[in-house]
């Protein structure tokens, strides 16, 4: 006989997903610190918008490069944990050197670290999850999402309050800290609530693995879900370093103000995320995913007609709450059509892709605001989204009509 599953409210169920989620908002808080600091890195160094961008490049092809073997290694290992604390580290450890140089090339070889290990995260911390909750995925895949809303807009207001009477050096530095501690939590806590996955992985040979993975690949519902990912992910990619700058330059506004404008972003997912991932295990993934994206094509184009800041801050918050609702809701999507031993592997293929077209982003949007101003930029952003919409429209249905 076999022991009655645990309720979905119980501490053994909750603490984990809790606990993944604040590594999730670790990862966050790492990356969205280096985007509020970019533009006082810019001005320090005299960069041009398209140096700046190439720094963000930086960070995209560097995730991109680590989610190659990354998904292999936590399926063919099951060390989920242990690789979430590391991805943590490193991350923390990347930041920590942004701070601690003024050097272009090390800023940006710092923030290649942050970008691999940001990204190494997913692939482990999404398998986990997906393998603790399969009949609940959506509600855990938003939690974990919404530990990234939490980090990305605690974050910046963070930061920006330190930057009132810190460098940019010393607040990244500050920053850093976060990410040691939360892997310290999850190594002490959580270390061996990997059994079974490393269990299982014991029992997969190389040559199996392989095969699976190619006809996995095969797909359409693997590549369309993937594509759309990536081009949903250009657009956000874009805002997030595009739109600090557009803050600073464009609505002068102060690192305070500015930080609590991108925590309006993030409000509005931390708000959305939990409501349409527990919406999407009643209703089904492709309705959501479908909603957020028109919705966010709209918002990301109407920008380019407001002057006022009080009304795009406004905007801003709507759109956060449209764009950030569609992450998990994609995630569990891919998952759902995943065999459980390559929940990591498929993973680490859609945050590949969603990192290889967002790196191609921040230059070509930089060489836009250098030619012809900021607002250009969020019409190629709008341009993004708009085909996301139409892959997604792509995913075949599955047998149960989703």
């Amino acid at each position: 006989m076999t022991a009655p599953a645990a309720s979905l409210r119980s501490r053994e169920v909750q603490i984990p997903v809790i606990l993944v989620s604040l590594g999730h908002g670790a990862t966050h808080w790492i990356a969205a610190t280096f985007y509020l600091v970019l533009p006082f890195i810019t001005r320090d160094l005299g960069l041009s918008y398209t140096e700046a961008g190439l720094l963000v490049t930086c960070f995209y092809v560097a995730s991109a490069l680590a989610n190659v073997p990354s998904g292999s290694v936590v399926d063919l290992t099951g060390r989920r944990i242990l690789i979430q604390a590391i991805a943590l580290v490193g991350g923390a450890a990347g930041l920590f050197f942004v701070g601690f140089t003024s050097s272009y090339l090390a800023i940006a070889a710092a923030v290649t670290l942050i970008g691999a290990t940001n990204m190494l995260w997913h692939p482990a911390a999404i398998a986990y999850l997906s393998g603790h909750l399969p009949k609940n995925r959506g509600y855990a895949l938003s939690i974990h999402a919404l530990g990234a809303n939490v980090g990305d807009a605690v974050a910046p207001l963070f930061a920006g309050w330190l930057m009132l009477t810190m460098t940019w050096h010393a607040t990244a530095e500050l920053n850093a800290i976060t990410g040691v501690v939360v892997a310290a939590l999850l190594l002490i806590v959580l270390n061996g609530g990997d059994t079974v996955a490393k269990a299982e992985a014991k029992k997969t040979d190389f040559r199996t693995y392989i095969g699976n993975t190619i006809a996995a690949f095969r797909k359409r519902e693997v590549w369309s879900l993937c594509l759309m990912a990536g081009m949903r992910s250009m657009m956000q990619g874009g805002l997030l370093v595009f739109l600090p700058l557009f803050l600073a330059d464009e609505l002068k506004l102060n690192p305070f103000w500015m930080g609590m404008a991108l925590m309006l972003l993030q409000i509005g997912g931390i708000i959305a995320a939990p409501i349409a991932g527990v919406l999407s295990d009643r209703i089904g993934r492709r309705p959501i995913v479908l909603a957020g994206m028109s919705s966010t094509t709209v918002l990301v184009l109407g920008l380019t007609f407001i002057s006022d800041a009080t009304v795009f801050v406004a905007a801003i918050s709507i759109l956060g709450f449209c764009m950030y609702a569609m992450r998990p809701v994609i995630h569990s999507w891919l998952m759902d059509r995943t065999p459980p031993a390559l929940a990591a592997t498929m993973t680490s293929a859609m945050f590949g892709t969603q990192s290889t077209l967002t790196a191609i982003t921040p230059p070509i949007g930089g060489l836009i605001a250098d030619a012809y101003g900021l607002h250009a930029v969020f019409y190629f952003l709008g341009a993004c989204v708009l085909v996301a919409n139409a892959l997604a429209l792509a995913v075949p249905r599955s047998e149960t009509g989703d």
